[in-house]
């Protein structure tokens, strides 16, 4: 009897083993969960070592796209003779809105002028406010932004606030009552454990926007990178503020915002999605914009597919400013082959971000693009700012690390900018955090570095 235990336990454990391969298999395909090689592989390991930790682990945090109909019309055809239309086009062939007009475009060069921005831009609402962020600070920045937001509903502005449910907890819960009671509406866009066995609890809305009286003629936009909260405008606690871009705006494309911002909503509330109508720009003009959304809403993986193209697109040169560096192969090699070919790239960074795994993880792909011939920025303080130049080309900012969280898992919002001079007034913010910057020098790494740095890179930025 006492023999036998060992293999009924063996058979146990195989029998386990199976169905927790089954169940990944038939989960992924019954929701078209598409994923990277090096993703699929890490997660079949882990079930087949460890089914009974990998099981509930697959249920929490597997699902990476979810199976939801498609809202609104097919991108139209954007056919262009000019040279630089690709951005445009391909955009359109992810499936994201055409591009629009808009004018009064306000990049901020610091944190002062972002938050006068965000003030005004709450004070100057007469009819609606729809504002989306991941994290609303419990401190005087996110105080302060309650209060307006609940005067303004008590002076009869529908106020509607979505706040992500994992955001809500790591700002120390802030206090939302008093926008309820002032008669604001508020929802948070999956809370933590919620549909767990659906696999959503792994995917977070990182978008963050701000739009008052859409559909009036004068409704504006405040957009980027900065979340809510005293560290990402005036600093907190004696430390300085963090480095980050944002930028407000007027015009058409406001819409294809604020429809973006109903389907949120109505994911969060379980309420019918509202749809508005923003007509494309006629001709090649200048001031034109639009809205790249990316997530598990979305059929592609949008903001890497465009990052890709664009790096393999650029002539002159590619500027990039994020605070996480960890790219799957397919971006690292398109921006090591862009070097090589003689594209001036430049990558601005934090020298320590507040991930220090993400800045352990980085250098691999770091070492790789120096040694391509690209040129990396190390900023003295915290940089949050995300943005991407491509020549004169092509801007796009908003809400996107350049990480796998971000360009796979997370609900992200960019704006995509055509024109000239709106492409110079963004790269004029990079120069100037470039300013004080310190110039990256790679070291090679050890067999101990080099191991534990892959091993991360296939756990922690794959599953």
């Amino acid at each position: 009897m006492a023999d036998s235990f060992p293999v009924h336990w063996l058979t146990l454990h195989a029998l386990v083993t199976v169905i927790a391969l089954l169940f990944y298999v038939i989960t992924s395909h019954v929701m078209h969960q598409r994923r990277h090689p090096s993703a699929a592989i890490a997660w079949i390991l882990f079930i087949a070592l460890v089914p009974y930790l990998a099981l509930p682990a697959f249920a929490l945090f597997g699902s990476r796209k979810l199976s939801r109909p498609p809202d609104g019309a097919p991108a139209p055809s954007l056919a262009s003779t000019r040279k630089d239309a690709w951005a445009v086009e391909t955009i359109a062939a992810l499936g994201q809105p055409a591009p629009v007009a808009f004018h009064d475009l306000h990049v901020h060069m610091d944190g002062h002028a972002a938050c006068r921005a965000l003030i005004d831009t709450i004070n100057s609402a007469n009819r609606s406010i729809e504002i989306c962020t991941f994290i609303l600070g419990r401190d005087p920045l996110g105080d302060c932004v309650i209060d307006r937001l609940s005067e303004k509903a008590r002076a009869g502005v529908r106020v509607r606030l979505l706040l992500d449910g994992m955001g809500r907890w790591m700002a120390g819960r802030p206090n939302l009552k008093r926008l309820a009671s002032a008669g604001g509406e508020f929802a948070l866009f999956v809370p933590p454990l919620h549909s767990p066995l659906k696999g959503r609890f792994n995917l977070r809305d990182h978008r963050k926007l701000l739009i008052v009286d859409f559909p009036e003629g004068a409704a504006r936009l405040w957009c980027g990178g900065r979340n809510l909260a005293a560290e990402y405008f005036e600093g907190k606690d004696g430390e300085p503020p963090w480095r980050d871009l944002s930028f407000d705006l007027r015009g058409p494309v406001v819409a294809q915002a604020s429809e973006l911002f109903e389907r949120d909503w109505a994911f969060a509330t379980g309420r019918t999605v509202i749809r508005h109508g923003a007509k494309p720009l006629a001709g090649d003009g200048a001031a034109a914009a639009q809205v790249v959304a990316s997530g598990p809403d979305e059929r592609d993986d949008t903001i890497h597919a465009l990052l890709v193209t664009a790096a393999y697109r650029a002539r002159r040169r590619i500027a990039l400013a994020t605070p996480y560096f960890v790219p799957d192969s397919a971006l690292s090699m398109a921006l090591c082959m862009a070097a090589k070919r003689g594209v001036e790239v430049n990558l601005l960074l934090p020298a320590r971000s507040n991930h220090r795994l993400s800045d352990f993880a980085r250098n691999r792909a770091l070492r790789s693009l120096e040694q391509a011939g690209g040129r990396i920025w190390l900023a003295p303080d915290m940089m949050h700012g995300k943005l991407a130049l491509i020549d004169d080309t092509l801007a796009l900012a908003g809400s996107a690390n350049l990480d796998s969280r971000s360009l796979f898992l997370n609900y992200e919002l960019m704006l995509a900018f055509h024109g000239k001079a709106d492409v110079q007034d963004f790269a004029r913010w990079f120069a100037q955090e470039c300013g004080p910057a310190r110039r990256y020098v790679g070291q090679p790494p050890g067999l101990m570095r080099d191991l534990a740095e892959g091993m991360l890179l296939w756990l922690g930025f794959q599953l």
